[in-house]
């Protein structure tokens, strides 16, 4: 494909790199109207990891969004080659084999997935995998899933195609052509400098590859990927092919993959003893400038692994030549997910990180960043995806290797709930940090942050008989329940100092929330409002509460791991509407230590001069105090649904503040608790968290959350006329809670749930309720099909468990434990521990 004669002066948008990436997404954007288009290549078309990957298109993913796309890029390589641009797409259907009885589990549970996405994935016996790969050894085989509609594709000529037909929409293509340098003011792009020139432009998408954080260094963005060195092997001919080509293959417990190639098999893996290249632990990458179209020498020593284990399933190979061996850098992010969205810099985007399998996620890449550039918001919810997801100690070159080679060294490890990764900790730690180890504590870690699961110590506690069967029984303690049953009886003190905190102040302050959000959150100083952020399609962006402090200063809490997102989000708006304001990041300057429980007012009572009666302190409401030698800003709220305060103090005296806490509860019997304990309180009160249950594709009225929506604001909010339409047509889903009959039997998230033989939703979240002994799982439900008291299945792992749809909240349905006066005792409503 001939490069245009002459390089533009101004376009809307740049589009820099030319692999499949780069390609599909200049594509969309025609397809959305969008002719302003020009694509710049450093070499040509293909030259970075496009021209070596190995083409598998697997759609089935962990994450429902990214199988929704990876669902659109098969439907578009069918409709690409029956036209005249045709990628070679072959629609052999896909195996996945199980060499472990637990991989067979996670196979079933994947099963119920692909039912709830519409994808035909079946389990099939080892004996019937044979018959589709004739070449395997079933020795050791457990049974396999096959997914017919899986397949392979030729990523250059899908380039090639994705680019045609992009010039045919009106986008302008150079090749070799450089960017040396990307302009901004005042926060936003404004064009870019090449080899050949200067163009002016309002957008620029990052589809650098490998390139892609250098190209980031230029507006000072950090893009946190490693090119990682990854084989595969083409072999000579060995046997002759049918009239069906073979299925793709993969042997996760083997490390493998194998996909046909004429007569012959591409095969690879992601050995344990991985390769970065040029990225180090104190250096950035650094892939050299003539690095185009080039692969990196042969390390069949680093291979022998992957060669073992692919003759275990596949012998013949022992005695089969190999055509060649393929070395390329892919560039692979820290958690295996994309990188894509918009960046800290106004219409700087990106698209990379594409971690091997970008071929599968092409076209549907391509879609959502369109979407994306020409709407200003995804129509997804790609948080999985979004470069903000990643917090500011990406920047490290040391931290993000660790993390990426972990990642790449597990790619076929089974995710078991609650599993922790280990690289890079710990990291982040609150001031109570050394008292958490010294009693005891299980760490999590989410965002950089070590957080309390539960306390080890206190598992004696704990009924070890509620043990969940199946997966959600790996990485339990019987000390989960302990401190959940501890909190509903006594006290539960919990540091929650992770969480996010940012501060809103100046003069367009409030203007700028109360667009930003549904609920009206500027009520007067030590006010504390429960609330929502919205798109312009009713979605929900953020979920959190908003503390006034002063006439132009607010402060508001929201997700550990959402700090970032919900920071640049509102940065955004604030541009957008030209607000005069200050957003700044405070989550490390504050410590956060939550008192929750019936005894919760006396333990405090006995540190503070202030008056904690409902009258003098009420529910959702805010003091500056004394607690013990510490000023805090007290906040009456909850998460656990018990009565109690969230505790706000510089840094430098949190551990004082616990200490003080702890040592005036021990009389009352206050109990050290973890996250495990919140997280099956708030199941119990029906409290929704984003990312799982609520997100961009969910609006508040589906959620049970429209008595946080205030349509009749002044002004009106951002997502307002989307809410209107849907309060006046009905919603036709809503969030329910589902209890299942068996309550060792505990759903994770994304199983089908049916009414009948008829999917009619798909689990949000779900978990044990110490309380109310029972399992709970939340799943959107078709309005009115489904109603409270209907008996539905949730299916675990392919078996079929019955429930019903339950009134919720479960436990306290009145919350009146939350707003417990002084000198009253709340009786609990549930039976602890059944």
């Amino acid at each position: 494909m001939s490069a245009d004669r002459s390089l533009p002066t101004s376009v809307r948008v740049v589009v820099i790199g030319g692999g499949v990436a780069g390609a599909s997404i200049a594509y969309h954007l025609t397809e959305l109207g969008e002719r302003d288009v020009l694509l710049v290549e450093r070499a040509e078309l293909t030259s970075g990891s496009t021209f070596h990957s190995a083409g598998l298109v697997g759609q089935l993913r962990a994450d429902p969004t990214l199988t929704r796309m990876n669902m659109y890029s098969v439907e578009l390589y069918r409709r690409l080659q029956e036209g005249e641009h045709a990628p070679s797409w072959v629609e052999c259907g896909g195996l996945r084999l199980a060499s472990s009885p637990e991989r067979l589990e996670e196979i079933r549970r994947q099963i119920g997935w692909a039912r709830a996405f519409g994808l035909p994935l079946e389990e099939v016996s080892a004996a019937q995998a044979k018959e589709m790969f004739p070449l395997i050894d079933t020795d050791g085989v457990f049974g396999a899933g096959y997914l017919p509609t899986d397949g392979y594709v030729d990523p250059s000529q899908l380039c090639y195609a994705l680019a045609a037909l992009a010039r045919s929409g009106g986008a302008v293509i150079h090749q070799s052509t450089r960017v040396q340098g990307i302009d901004t003011a005042r926060g936003r792009v404004t064009g870019i400098r090449t080899d050949h020139g200067r163009v002016e432009c309002e957008v620029v998408v990052n589809c650098g590859g490998m390139f892609a954080a250098e190209i980031g260094r230029m507006v000072d963005v950090r893009i946190p990927v490693v090119p990682m060195s990854h084989q595969y092997v083409v072999t000579d001919s060995f046997f002759e092919r049918g009239e069906r080509p073979l299925p793709t293959l993969r042997d996760p417990d083997l490390l493998v993959y194998y996909r046909q190639e004429l007569d012959g098999l591409v095969m690879g893996g992601y050995e344990r003893h991985s390769a970065p290249w040029t990225a180090s632990a104190h250096g950035y990458d650094a892939v050299p400038a003539d690095f185009n179209g080039r692969l990196l020498p042969e390390d069949w020593d680093r291979f022998g692994e992957i060669t073992e284990n692919a003759q275990v399933r596949i012998p013949a190979l022992a005695d089969v030549g190999v055509r060649k061996l393929i070395n390329g850098p892919e560039a692979f992010t820290p958690d295996n997910e994309f990188c894509l969205g918009e960046t800290e810099v106004d219409g700087f985007f990106v698209a990379a990180g594409l971690c091997a399998h970008g071929i599968a996620g092409a076209g549907g890449i391509g879609k959502v960043m369109a979407e994306w550039i020409v709407g200003g918001e995804p129509e997804l919810d790609v948080w999985h995806m979004d470069i903000r997801r990643f917090g500011p100690h990406y920047r490290s070159a040391s931290y993000t290797l660790k993390r990426t080679v972990e990642n790449y060294e597990t790619y076929y490890d089974i995710r078991y709930p609650n599993h922790e990764r280990r690289a890079g900790r710990p990291l982040r730690t609150s001031p109570i940090f050394d008292w958490h180890t010294r009693h005891g504590a299980a760490f999590g870690e989410k965002s950089g942050w070590e957080r309390v699961n539960y306390y080890e110590r206190n598992a004696a506690r704990g009924d070890e008989s509620l043990r969940p069967q199946g997966w959600a029984g790996q990485h339990w303690s019987p000390a989960i329940g302990a401190e959940h049953v501890a909190t509903r009886d006594t006290a539960g003190l919990f540091d929650e100092t992770s969480f996010a905190k940012i501060e809103v102040t100046g003069p367009d302050a409030a203007r700028l929330l109360e667009w930003v959000c549904d609920n009206v959150v500027a009520r007067g100083p030590g006010s504390v409002t429960y609330t929502q952020a919205l798109n312009s399609r009713g979605g929900i962006e953020s979920d959190f509460t908003v503390t006034h402090l002063d006439d132009q200063a607010f402060r508001i809490i929201t997700g550990t791991a959402l700090g970032g997102r919900d920071l640049g989000w509102l940065r955004k708006q604030a541009r957008s509407l030209g607000a005069d304001v200050r957003i700044a990041d405070v989550t490390g300057q504050l410590a956060c230590i939550a008192l929750w429980g019936p005894r919760a007012r006396d333990i405090l009572a006995a540190l503070t001069p202030a008056e904690l009666t409902n009258a003098a302190f009420p529910f959702m409401s805010s003091q500056e105090i004394t607690v013990g030698d510490v000023p805090v800003r007290a906040l009456r709220v909850t998460f656990v649904g018990e009565l109690g305060w969230e505790l706000y103090c510089p840094a430098e005296f949190g551990a004082g503040l616990w200490r003080a806490l702890w040592e005036a509860g021990e009389a009352h019997g206050v109990v050290a608790a973890g996250y495990r304990a919140i997280e099956s309180m708030r199941l119990e009160k029906s409290y929704r968290v984003w990312g799982s249950d609520i997100g961009p594709e969910t609006t508040p009225y589906e959620a049970g959350l429209g008595f946080a929506v205030k349509l009749d604001k002044p002004g009106g909010f951002l997502g307002r006329d989307a809410l209107v339409a849907q309060h006046d047509a009905g919603v036709r889903r809503r969030l329910r809670a589902v209890t299942l009959h068996d309550p060792r039997q505990v759903a994770l998230g994304n199983e089908p749930v049916r009414m009948g033989d008829e999917i009619v939703g798909q689990v949000t979240s779900g978990g044990y309720g110490y309380s109310v002994g029972q399992s709970i799982a939340f799943a959107y439900l078709p309005v009115p099909a489904v109603a409270v008291g209907d008996a539905v299945s949730v299916e675990i792992f392919g078996r079929m468990v019955p429930g019903v749809v339950a009134a919720d909240p479960l436990f306290d349905p009145k919350s009146s434990r939350v707003r417990t006066d002084a000198g009253e005792w709340p009786r609990t409503n549930g039976t602890f521990g059944q």
